[in-house]
């Protein structure tokens, strides 16, 4: 390299400042070659152990992720710092690059925060059934940036996780059972004790409805046209709907069968005949 110097004809203090930094250039290559070999396998060492230790797949990937641009930063810099150039600047002007971004790009770093809370503390998993907000709807998958429904008629519902995060988030399968409920008016002559008995027998026939919590029966009200009574028992949360649809219709059945009348809405009008004359 020398030869080469002398025969460009360069001078010597210029000739090994370029050696120098040439030598500097090399070493900071192979720091940033090897750097980065590193990170991505200590990356993958830490997908791994989170993989073992039953970590959420989606939070898996964003932290493996993020380890290795943490890592990739760190190597640029020490890279940068071999071959000579102030690492201080540079980390500065990264600073300030990551704040405009930032501010550029709240909304979207709001939805990515969210997204590992709700990942992280699981209010819901994929396949739960949940109401956010007005949307109801089975839980498709969550992403680090949305979170996507499935609702009741077949339509997908992608709701943002910020969105999500600042909403009411109802779970109706955390806990693995349901109530469900029917409600039933019987006529002022009918038997209630009867129609209490009925409706009891069908509670202890099915098979889906659990005995504890127990179920029962109860009066609720004495309507206009009907003495009003209230059905309630408990299923494991995916029987919830259908048990309570089934039960409409036994409902309805067995109260035929026993003669106990579920009367239409009626109203008692008395007309009064006036006298033309005192008109």
């Amino acid at each position: 390299m020398t030869d080469l110097f002398n025969r460009l004809g360069l001078p010597d203090h210029l000739a090994a400042d370029l050696k120098s930094y040439g030598i500097k250039l090399l070493i900071a290559l192979l720091v940033l070659v090897i750097g980065i070999w590193i990170a991505g396998r200590v990356a993958n060492m830490g997908r791994r152990a989170m993989n073992h230790a039953k970590v959420d797949i989606t939070l898996v990937a964003f932290l493996r992720n993020a380890l290795f641009g943490l890592l990739l930063v760190m190597v640029i810099i020490a890279a940068l710092s071999t071959a000579g150039i102030p690492s201080a600047s540079f980390v500065a002007v990264l600073g300030a690059a990551g704040l405009a971004v930032g501010l550029a790009l709240q909304g979207s770093l709001s939805n990515l925060a969210w997204g590992v809370l709700l990942i992280m503390f699981r209010p819901f998993k994929v396949g739960d059934f949940v109401q956010v907000g007005s949307f109801l709807g089975t839980v498709d998958r969550i992403d680090l940036m949305q979170t996507w429904l499935i609702a009741p008629d077949g339509r997908d519902v992608v709701i943002p996780n910020a969105k999500v995060g600042g909403e009411a988030v109802i779970n109706f399968n955390a806990r693995g059972t349901r109530r469900f409920e029917v409600a039933v008016g019987i006529s002022y002559d009918a038997n209630i004790g009867k129609a209490m008995d009925a409706a009891r027998d069908l509670l202890k026939a099915d098979k889906r409805v659990l005995d504890d919590p127990a179920p029962g029966v109860w009066t609720t009200e004495l309507a206009d046209s009907s003495v009003n009574l209230v059905i309630r028992g408990w299923t494991k949360a995916p029987d919830f709907w259908a048990t309570q649809t089934d039960f409409v219709r036994a409902v309805k059945e067995r109260f035929d069968a026993e003669g106990i009348s579920i009367p239409f809405p009626q109203r008692d009008l008395n007309v009064r005949k006036i006298d033309a004359d005192k008109l």
